[in-house]
């Protein structure tokens, strides 16, 4: 039996609160408290007179007395606690804060900043939030999945912390990332908190530090690999698709050949998305499709290329590949339009490679004619000079990577050479804007992984855009929803794409950023919903609202942060 209960009446679409809780208890539980906005009338009825001050503020009081909490640290990993600390008190009141300051807390709770949260994780444990399933709990999968606090679940968003951000592998710490795509979902798409689950899947960790660590909190374990590993992910997806038939399934942070595999195995069985790959990827295509359309230019003429062959780099290559095609090109033309680096340089047919890898590594008759300094290791460098690209994306994690002599080449080749440093958190980044801008005399047209403010190049002013995946996944989970789509496809994605750049301000004004603000999240969301549930019905993989306005369906869904009425029952009844 539940304690609490949210409802939405179907006929009056009223947003109401059932709960048997009172006094103490519900200003304990954050779904529940509304903190100094409890009515007289509430204070009456849920015995909460004398528990709080008597002042009764209403919700903008509150945001405004919260904002100036928030602005008095200084440090950001504090403010991340801050707010953190807030959503457990308050749901409400932690929405209605980031909703009002999105551009400004968006990379407080998200990245870059929940990168330090995941390291401190076991150090600064305070609320457990969502599911931690472990590799010895397999066989309580079930029983876990009905411990869950939300009875109905539309998105669930699942890690085992082994790919984090640029900084690899954080074990248990891993599920603030979850925790943070869940609260991007909510505050940008509108995706109902009540129905969110994230989750948190503990293999062990090869982190030897953490290991060592006295007070980590995970399993103390080298990571289960191979057969082991996929056995467990199938019995897991078993479980929570007998008890969560219709949720969406995303999957974040997983190691590089884990991540692939997931993705390739479930993708055609259910709706599941990867936003490593996929995210990443539709962001990242979204920013060229609109740079490449202020050069004046066709996406299927430049030449690329990717610096980090790993989870991001072959799923945003991909993602462009899969663009190129759709636009005329063959398979094998496409492929050539690539030039993709890892840690032992240029990819070619004679090392050791990935699957995600092989389509785009290189024969040593394509380089033939090449200058390089080290043909046993090809740099970026010797690519940068001999391929001469139009576009570099950097998804290396390795700071500073792209260096004045490395631009400064790409730039002698390119009128308007179009450069995406792409790494996070910021110090990975492979340059800063910057230095891109003084380094090409102001002629680059740049987007960033990380949040940089805006930059003054001969006294102009230029802001620089961020390939933000919070621009698209939460656009995406909520037109699955809204039409309740059995799968997530290329096509899907694609129209996805075309959204987010129709969208692009670098359109109207060639010196604007090439992606929208985040302040402008609310409005791309429903957009690219809008284009994702079309398609889904066009492809007839739609199982509901097929013949609906579906902006209407995507306007009534989209949750906003307001208290809404309590109602005491005696028990609470779940279906």
């Amino acid at each position: 039996m539940q304690d609490y209960k949210y409802i939405r009446d179907q006929k009056t679409q009223q947003e109401y609160i059932e709960t048997t809780l009172y006094g103490k208890a519900v200003l304990s539980v954050p779904q529940l408290n509304k903190g100094t906005a409890f009515t007289e009338a509430e204070r009456q009825h849920f015995n909460l007179l004398g528990k709080l001050p008597l002042r009764i503020e209403n919700l903008d009081e509150q945001v405004r007395r919260c904002y100036r909490q928030f602005r008095s640290y200084e440090n950001q990993l504090n403010r991340n606690i801050y707010l953190n600390n807030l959503l457990d008190v308050n749901q409400v009141l932690f929405y209605k804060l980031i909703s009002e300051h999105l551009s400004e807390m968006i990379p407080t709770i998200y990245t870059p900043i929940v990168g330090e949260a995941v390291k401190q994780y076991s150090h600064e444990f305070r609320q457990p939030r969502g599911l931690y399933i472990n590799y010895t709990q397999r066989d309580q999968i079930r029983e876990i999945l009905s411990n869950r606090s939300n009875a109905n679940i539309d998105v669930m968003v699942v890690t085992d912390g082994e790919g984090v951000l640029g900084i690899g592998d954080q074990g248990i710490g891993g599920m603030d990332i979850p925790i943070a795509k869940l609260m991007v979902y909510t505050v940008c798409g509108g995706i109902n908190p009540w129905r969110t689950l994230p989750i948190f899947l503990d293999v062990g960790t090869n982190n030897q530090s953490l290991l060592d660590d006295p007070v980590y909190l995970g399993w103390r374990h080298k990571r289960i690999q191979g057969d082991e590993y996929y056995e467990f992910i199938d019995e897991f997806v078993e479980a929570v698709r007998e008890t969560f038939p219709k949720a969406f399934f995303h999957w974040e942070d997983f190691g590089r050949d884990n991540a692939r595999h997931i993705l390739d195995t479930y993708k055609k069985k259910f709706c599941t998305f990867n936003d490593d790959i996929q995210g990443t990827g539709a962001v990242t295509l979204s920013a060229l499709l609109a740079a490449v359309k202020a050069t004046d230019g066709e996406l299927t003429e430049q030449r690329i290329v990717v610096f980090g062959a790993g989870t991001a780099g072959t799923g945003i290559t991909d993602q462009i590949k899969w663009a190129m095609e759709t636009l005329g090109l063959s398979s094998e033309e496409a492929n050539k339009r690539f030039w993709l680096i890892d840690r032992n340089g240029l990819l070619m047919n004679d090392m050791e490679l990935t699957p995600a890898q092989v389509p785009y590594a290189r024969d040593r008759q394509d380089i033939s004619d090449w200058e390089i300094q080290d043909p046993k290791q090809i740099s970026l460098l010797d690519t940068i000079t001999n391929a001469k690209p139009t576009i570099l994306i950097g998804c290396s994690a390795v700071g500073s990577a792209f260096t004045r002599d490395i631009i400064e080449t790409m730039a002698r080749h390119v009128e308007q050479p179009i450069i995406f440093p792409l790494s996070n958190p910021t110090d990975h980044a492979e340059a800063t804007p910057s230095d891109l801008y003084k380094w090409t005399k102001g002629k680059a047209i740049v987007a960033s992984g990380s949040p940089f403010a805006p930059i003054s190049y001969e006294e102009q002013r230029i802001e620089i855009g961020q390939c933000n995946n919070a621009l698209v996944f939460p656009g995406i989970g909520l037109g699955v929803i809204a039409v309740g789509a059995k799968l997530l496809t290329e096509e899907m994605l694609w129209v996805a794409c075309e959204a987010l750049r129709e969208l692009a301000p670098v359109l109207t004004d060639p010196n604007a950023p090439v992606l929208p603000n985040l302040d402008q999240a609310n409005h791309v969301a429903k957009t690219i919903a809008l284009a994702v549930a079309k398609q889904a019905i066009k492809q007839e993989i739609a199982t509901k609202n097929t013949d609906a306005d579906l902006k209407a369906i995507i306007d009534e869904l989209f949750w906003h942060p307001n208290y809404c009425e309590l109602r005491k029952v005696s028990e609470i009844v779940t279906s």
